[in-house]
């Protein structure tokens, strides 16, 4: 890679039209982890000039998506619609200087204009209707007509750059027309604000999504149009859902915290993430340090990356195996009040070491751990075929064993065997209704390490309702 000779500030620029969504977060990881690797600074700047669509509520998630990720920002949020000011006045220099000027075309002549052209056969784009030129005269200003500013785009030569993620891209002038910058209400449009704000915030790499990769042609003209410093591009590919269309905000994009109240821990999604567009050799699982001194730019894919839920199950398990188990215990305790269990945390955290290796999420874990704080709720399935009449003598003998049981392992792991003993059964004839009873299935852990857990008195009377 070509040495930064420049200190690293990268950007995020999310959209507040909706929540933060898986493409967006893995752009964000990307920014971040660049500039932590090169000892730069990460902005979040809240890109809200689509007024019709902008809310707090969008606001406020993007910031908590942010926060769980663990994307600490150094400078941010900074909204665009507190710097108006100052894109005008960029716009105003532009126009003194004949880089943009004001079109008074109405809605109905710029239909007009693109329908004449479909019907010719050409492509759709601006006629330079009021680009002034060398010689050339303007139309009368008309009444009334509030007028957009347009970029005075070049007409020849090509636009190229080396992209971070795809190489060289090169397009030619004459592909992109004259972009309106600022709109009708005075508010600048995306391609121009964007230029802007990464100008002024000294932006020198921006990662983005691959959608973007015919704006930036635009860009690159206003930037050299200004005689600002060019940002270096990387324009990463898309995610694609399960069906193979990409995942967006309009199509199948779950929002982050949305992963966060399934049950998934910021590391596992930061982790997966990492991975969609990017590798470090054959490493599936890496801690986020690891992450950082890796990530340098290099080894980003080309190729549309591919959304996978069952593998992100699978990194998330690891990480709830590795996970202390008084923090996991927040998290259940969380997902059970969900349901309106209140759970003991005192107990919780054994409950989660013992529960936790065959977990894929909080919300599984909770599953397995509510039997404790709520009644058992077996199936009639597993209540008839395995809480026969032939087994409750033994499920009697075995309670009252247990009243008088020491409430350990040991003490309980006797009970058991004296009855199995003096019943002539063997241990899953007697191990799996007991289940059944006092856990609501068929399959747990070590039956004497799950009953350990309970208080005696609950056990006693789940085994005595056989």
């Amino acid at each position: 890679m070509t040495p930064i000779t420049t200190p690293v500030r990268t950007r995020i620029a999310p959209s507040p039209t909706g929540f933060l969504h898986l493409g967006t977060a893995r752009t964000a990881l990307f920014s971040w982890a660049y500039a932590r690797h090169h000892g730069g600074q990460f902005v979040l700047r809240i890109e809200d000039t689509d007024v019709a669509r902008s809310t707090q509520d969008s606001v406020d998630q993007i910031l908590a998506a942010m926060q769980w990720l663990g994307l600490e920002y150094d400078e941010g949020p900074i909204y665009q619609m507190q710097r108006l000011a100052r894109y005008n006045e960029v716009i105003e220099q532009m126009i003194a200087a004949g880089t943009a000027y004001r079109c008074y075309c109405t809605p109905q002549e710029l239909d007009a204009m693109k329908a004449g052209q479909e019907a010719r056969g050409e492509k759709r784009r601006y006629d330079g209707t009021w680009r002034p030129e060398a010689g050339k005269v303007l139309p009368a200003v008309p009444e009334g007509v509030k007028p957009v500013v347009r970029f005075k785009n070049p007409i020849d030569g090509d636009v190229s750059w080396v992209d971070l993620c795809k190489g060289t891209i090169t397009i030619n002038n004459r592909e992109i027309d004259d972009l309106i910058i600022q709109r009708t209400d005075g508010v600048p449009t995306y391609n121009f604000a964007v230029v802007i704000d990464d100008w002024d915030m000294k932006i020198s790499h921006v990662f983005r999504g691959d959608e973007h990769v015919n704006n930036t042609p635009w860009q690159i003209n206003i930037f050299n149009a200004l005689g600002a410093p060019l940002p270096a591009f990387g324009h990463v590919p898309v995610i694609l859902g399960d069906d193979g269309q990409k995942l967006s905000k309009r199509r199948g994009a779950v929002s982050v915290t949305a992963y966060e109240e399934n049950g998934y821990l910021p590391e596992a999604m930061l982790n997966y993430l990492s991975r969609l567009g990017w590798s470090h050799g054959d490493d599936e699982l890496f801690s986020r340090e690891q992450l950082v001194s890796w990530f340098d730019g290099s080894h980003l894919s080309k190729s549309p990356a591919q959304w996978d839920p069952a593998k992100l199950e699978w990194v998330n398990s690891h990480y709830i195996k590795q996970a202390d188990d008084t923090r996991l215990s927040a998290l259940v305790a969380a997902q059970l009040a969900k349901r309106g269990i209140s759970a003991d945390l005192g107990r919780l955290p054994a409950m989660c070491a013992l529960f936790k290796d065959r977990c894929a999420t909080t919300v599984v874990l909770a599953d397995w751990l509510a039997m404790y704080f709520a009644p058992a709720q077996p199936t009639a399935e597993d209540l008839a075929g395995h809480v026969s009449d032939a087994v409750k003598p033994a499920l009697a003998t075995l309670a009252a064993k247990l009243v008088d049981a020491e409430w350990n392992k040991t003490g309980i792991q006797a009970a058991i065997k004296e009855t199995i003993t003096a019943h002539s059964l063997k241990m899953p004839q007697l191990a799996i209704p007991v289940r059944v009873l006092v856990c609501g299935r068929a399959q747990t852990p070590s039956l004497d390490a799950v009953l350990e857990l309970f208080d005696k008195e609950n056990v006693v009377e789940r085994l005595r309702c056989a």
